[in-house]
């Protein structure tokens, strides 16, 4: 596969996680739930039957997250997949929260503290990029755009230090940092009380 800008390149290998083989009410093997800065008991993660399938009857959901505390980063990720260069996109949709609202991808996973995020976020209506360093979360850049309510497409493409973040297709993202090095592990994010469904996981590594 060749594509487009950054990623002039092979994939050397596709992972998939659509999590209509995961039983209900658990994680995908070798998936894990953490927590970035938590007060008091980290969030649940499990695989539900939706409502309302879009691309298959069951998706990655946040069912329950610490309500009194609004610092905390909800994450769910594989070591499995080791990730340095490639691409990696994942359907969302952005429930509900009062404190927060949407998600995203995260890679590049060091552990708990450390890792890469791009994010929507409807109630501020903007996609960013950020680093989390040993628990310090730092804005890298921000684009504002306004999404409906529904499942939206969300991809990063990052080759070395140069990473790029779209939208239902459309690049909105585009920034070099090298705060992380290192190849790393891979999943979804979401802050505070941000009731999220993710569907849909695929990561194009190059290796």
């Amino acid at each position: 596969m060749v594509v487009v800008g950054v990623s002039t390149f092979a994939y050397s290998s596709v992972t998939e996680e659509n999590f209509e083989n995961v039983k209900t009410g658990h994680l995908p093997k070798t998936w894990k739930s953490a927590a970035t800065n938590a007060e008091r008991t980290t969030a649940v993660w499990e695989v539900v039957e939706t409502k309302e399938p879009f691309r298959g009857k069951k998706v990655l959901s946040l069912s329950a997250f610490d309500e009194g505390y609004g610092g905390s980063f909800n994450l769910c990720y594989t070591n499995d997949v080791s990730f340095k260069d490639g691409e990696i996109s994942v359907w969302f949709k952005a429930n509900n929260g009062k404190i927060d609202q949407g998600g995203g991808i995260m890679w590049r996973v060091q552990d708990k503290d450390t890792y890469y995020v791009a994010r929507f976020n409807p109630l501020e209506d903007n996609f960013r990029f950020y680093s989390v360093i040993n628990g310090d979360r730092k804005k890298l850049y921000s684009a504002d755009v306004h999404l409906e309510k529904g499942w939206h497409l969300m991809k990063i493409i990052q080759k070395g230090s140069h990473f790029e973040g779209f939208l239902n297709g459309k690049k909105l993202l585009s920034y070099d940092n090298d705060a992380i090095k290192k190849s790393g592990g891979v999943g979804v994010w979401t802050k505070a009380d941000a009731a999220t469904s993710f569907d849909d996981f695929t990561v194009k590594d190059d290796k």
